[in-house]
């Protein structure tokens, strides 16, 4: 097999792939010590059999540059636009939520992968011959899998549904983490203005700090470290000291700095500029029953199209819609016509479920 570490033989590899009609890529990443990922390896194919027509592309080697690479990406003639995502497309194709890799394999291909590599730390060097074989399964099986689903997925005409979906998946802000939007990946009951002018200020501080250093947010401080400090309001070195749950590392330097300034800067607030308590959908305010009725017809649906149920609209969705809500996925784009429209029709009293042998459908209200 072989392994890419030098530009020329990239650039060569590139514009050998343009004469075909798609390429398979996959990545190796190193996430845990790092607040952005580690690319740590590049697996790409083109149409044909065995390992001859893949290669391992070291992102890692000296002077390697990556160019031609991306120019490939951009080239729609070879790479459709956008990106053709296995995951999403099996999904679609009804093979349940969150279809492994591997199941796919498998159930395609009727080969099966090797799993003693899967805990790779793929930044280290060299790789073993066992290593590369495993990632370059990765693609060479998915020259298949991809056919497959592509000609499954002309055959039912959900293109656009996948092309929706991949739109979200392809575009950088899915993945952007404003410092000042970080404070609602937080959970927390508080309804407290203050505490929550508390917790904005301390999660906005720690991911501006783990992005510049580019180190995991947790290494600054954890979730259950920033909601008690939010709670017990520390405003110097000595009480900061008496926190349980942070870590020892936290307590001086930078970090002690920053959450102490992000502290005093929350309390020193003027009432009038506090937060606002976000909504809180409470249990109080769901219709149980309408939301198992609302799951009932979801299965029903997932069932009836071959679609993962998940893929449609998410258990929470239900229970929002249950509520009133109406600011869900499941209400626009391809979901409002294969599920949302008469989930609202069930909302609004103007269908009924009923059962017919082994199937579940919907019948009119009459009024």
């Amino acid at each position: 097999m072989k392994t890419i570490t030098k530009t020329d033989e990239l650039i060569a590899f590139c514009e050998a792939a343009k004469a075909f009609d798609y390429v398979t890529i996959d990545t190796e990443f190193l996430r845990e010590r790092t607040y952005y990922s580690k690319l740590c390896l590049i697996q790409l194919a083109v149409p044909g059999k065995g390992d001859d027509h893949a290669v391992l592309v070291d992102p890692l080697a000296h002077g390697l540059k990556l160019d031609a690479l991306y120019a490939l990406f951009e080239d729609e003639t070879v790479v459709p636009k956008p990106l053709f995502d296995t995951q999403v497309a099996a999904m679609v194709c009804g093979f349940g939520e969150q279809v492994g890799y591997e199941t796919l394999v498998r159930k395609i291909t009727k080969n099966s992968i090797d799993k003693s590599s899967r805990f790779t730390d793929w930044s280290r060097r060299p790789l073993t011959e066992a290593q590369k074989s495993y990632a370059l399964a990765d693609v060479t099986h998915l020259r298949q899998v991809y056919e497959f689903l592509r000609a499954k997925i002309e055959k039912t005409g959900r293109g656009p549904w996948v092309e929706e979906e991949l739109q979200i998946l392809t575009n950088p802000e899915t993945y952007r983490v404003r410092p000042s939007e970080a404070w609602r990946r937080v959970k927390t009951r508080t309804s407290s203005p203050r505490v929550i002018a508390v917790v904005q200020a301390l999660a906005d501080f720690r991911e501006d700090y783990a992005q510049t250093r580019n180190v995991p947010r947790s290494r600054v401080f954890k979730d259950d470290a920033l909601i008690e400090l939010a709670s017990t309001k520390p405003t110097s070195m000595e009480e900061l000291g008496r926190a349980r749950l942070l870590l020892r590392e936290a307590r001086k330097g930078d970090i002690a700095s920053g959450i102490l300034k992000a502290i005093n800067a929350a309390l020193a607030l003027p009432k009038e500029d506090l937060p606002a308590a976000p909504a809180q959908d409470t249990q109080a305010q769901t219709n149980p029953a309408l939301a198992d009725l609302l799951r009932v017809l979801l299965k029903a649906k997932a069932e009836n199209i071959g679609v993962a149920a998940k893929l449609i609209a998410a258990t929470s969705e239900l229970d929002a819609l249950a509520m009133g809500r109406r600011d869900v996925a499941s209400l626009k784009g391809w979901r409002l016509d294969v599920f949302g429209d008469e989930a609202l029709k069930l909302c609004q009293g103007k269908i009924a479920l009923v059962a017919d042998g082994s199937m579940v459908k919907t019948i009119p209200v009459l009024s």
